[in-house]
Parts: C-alpha cells; structure tokens; sequence
C-alpha cells in the first residue's frame, strides 16, 4: 500500500497560472511538488496524477538561444520584448515577433550553408568557457528554491529544429533524404548531441535543476516532416546520446515536440525520453498511453466536459472515470497534457485529485 489519501489533502493551497491563463488548483499534496513529479517521471511510481503545477521551466540569460527565441526568467526577471530577439549560441540571427509570442529567424539573412557537407567549415562553436556561469548561477540560486520540480530548457533543438536555423526549412528537408549529405548529417547531430551533454554538465554543476526540457518540432499538423526510418537512422542515435547523459546525472529527459508525431512515438522511446506532451488537437493522447504508456509517460488529456450541459455529478463521474482509466492500467503512467489545464477547476479537479490519490494508494 502507498501513501493514503486523507481529506484534508483537498484544501486549496495555492492556485497556479497554466495553459491560456487557466487557473490551476494546488492541493495540498502529501509530498512536496518537485518529489511528487519525480515519482511519477523518474520513478514511474505516482502518487497522484499530475498536472503540471509540479513543474517550473528555466531559462537562463546566460544560454543566447532563451534571449533571442524571448524566454528569459533569470533571476525572476522577465525581459521586455524590445530586448528579446538578437543571435543564437551560433550566431543566427532571431526576431521577436509579439503577436505570436515568440521569434522567427530574421527574414534577409542568409543561411550559414546550403550542404551539409559544409558544416565543418562554416559553423563557429560557442565557447562555454566564455560564459558567466559563476554570476548566472549566483543569480538564480535563491530563485530556484522553488519547491518545484525544475526543469532547464533547452530551445532551438539539437536536432532537426537546429539543422533548420543553420540550412532553412527546405535545404534541411533534403539533407534529411540525400545519400550524399547523409554521413555529414550524422556527424553534425553526433557532434551537437556532444555540445548538448557539455551543457548538460555545466547546467547541473551550476544550477538546482531536477530535468532538461529539449524542444525538437518534427511534424505538421497532419504527419511529421520525415520518414520514421529518417528518424531513426539519423537522429535517434543522437538524441539516445543526450538523454543517457542526462540519465547519468539522474535528471529526467522530457521531449517537446510539437505536430502529428504518433507515428514516431517508438523513435522517441528509442531516444531514450521520460516524457512526451504532444499536442492533444491532432495527437490521439489517450491511444499513445493505452498502447506507450509502459514504455514512455504520455501527457495526455482525458474527456472534456461542458460545464453548461452537465450536471455536477455527470462531470464527477468524468474524473472519477479518467482517474480509474488513466491512474487503474498497471504499468502505464501518464501525466495530465497543459492544454487540459483549463478543464482543472471546482468538482472535477478535486474529484480527480481524490480518485487518483485513491487508486495509486491502492496500486502501490
């Protein structure tokens, strides 16, 4: 038997801001945040189902890529947008656009090569030594006393999102397929996996981090943009490489790829990844889990419900049921998606809290 749920867990203790500003209830756990996290993604022995709340993203000043992809909350200080923008650890040149909230490459700028066969001579490598990690670290070391399970993002990918930035979509698109490029692809992910894992080690030497959250977009909103055998052949080696290291540190890997990736959801597990959200609106969460779930969390969102329509006990019965499928499957795990973060409120949160309390309990 686990950990038994008590009553007084459902207080209230604080509410948290997620997905469209929603506005997430905190109970009151019976393990901290950060541990309550770590058991369901390390362990893979939940207390309860997570949400999210859990969690908190770093992203430090010092790495170019959060300043000018406009993610930066070093110190607890949120740059304005005249400030985001600027270039990348390699030099590529970034622009905030506000509307979408984030930055696109700066239109006019030519690409650092057109064949992958060029790399060696036309990349310049960051040189880590030559950043501040001694001040950065100062700076956060208070603000990362969190009670959170932290993760460190990592933006601009070490993968295909990277090899775009350096070639642009299309010259990337035929990298990916060209026999000629293709030893020269392999060499280049091997060696950005290399920068990776160094980042990986200054970050932990620095910074009170439980897990890297690495952002690598594969896909549209209808397929992914390459074949699975591309994947595995080309970049799975790669990312296997990052998340062992990260595995050695004892921190989790979470992956953040955005479009209709399911059909390469086993070259993901093969990349040796904890975790994978994808994106609810064109990804079949609740089938990854029921056929992944035992070999990779899935964040996934369960039947919404209309809280015009429904009575309080028909959108009870929801949470109870999503608890039962979702937390009851021995061996699977999941985590609840941030897009269903606005469906966390009233009856249904603290139903679903309660069940999922009870079942796990039971389970473990």
């Amino acid at each position: 038997m686990g950990i038994q749920f008590e009553e007084k867990e459902l207080r209230v203790t604080a509410v948290d801001t997620s997905f469209r500003n929603a506005a997430v209830p905190v109970f009151d756990y019976p393990l901290t945040k950060k541990e309550g996290w770590k058991r369901a993604i390390l362990d893979r022995k939940p207390v309860w189902l997570c949400s999210g709340v859990e969690t908190f993203e770093f992203f430090p000043d010092i790495i170019p890529d959060n300043r000018a992809r406009g993610f930066v909350n070093d110190g607890g200080i949120v740059i304005p947008d005249e400030e985001k923008g600027g270039k990348d650890m390699f030099g590529v040149e970034w622009v905030y656009v506000p509307v979408a909230g984030g930055s696109m490459e700066k239109p006019g700028c030519a690409h650092l090569f057109d064949d992958a066969n060029d790399w060696k001579e036309r990349l310049a490598w960051p040189d880590l030594d030559s950043w501040d990690w001694e001040g950065c670290s100062a700076r956060n070391r208070e603000f990362l006393q969190n009670g959170k399970f932290n993760y460190l993002t990592l933006l601009n990918g070490f993968g295909f999102e990277r090899l775009i930035s350096f070639m642009g979509f299309e010259d990337a698109a035929v990298a990916l397929v060209d026999e000629e490029q293709e030893d020269a692809v392999k060499e280049l992910f091997d060696r950005l996996a290399d920068l990776a894992c160094d980042l990986v080690d200054r970050c932990c030497a620095y910074f009170d981090i439980d897990g890297f959250l690495i952002h690598d977009d594969w896909g549209t909103q209808r397929a992914p943009f390459f074949s699975f055998e591309a994947g595995r052949n080309l970049l799975v080696p790669s990312m296997r490489k990052i998340t062992d290291h990260i595995h050695s540190k004892g921190k989790a890997a979470e992956l953040h790829s955005c479009g209709c990736n399911e059909r390469q959801i086993e070259n993901f597990i093969a990349g040796g990844w904890d975790l994978w959200a994808p994106m609810p609106n064109i990804n079949d969460t609740q089938r990854l889990f029921e056929e992944y779930g035992d070999r990779i969390v899935i964040g996934l969102s369960p039947d919404p419900y209309d809280e015009e329509q429904e009575t309080e006990a028909e959108i009870c019965a929801k949470a109870a049921a999503a608890a039962k499928r979702f937390c009851g499957t021995p061996g699977k795990v999941c985590v609840l998606n941030r897009k269903f973060t606005p469906y966390l409120k009233g009856k249904y949160a603290e139903e679903l809290y309660r069940r999922s309390r009870e079942i796990l309990a039971e389970k473990a």
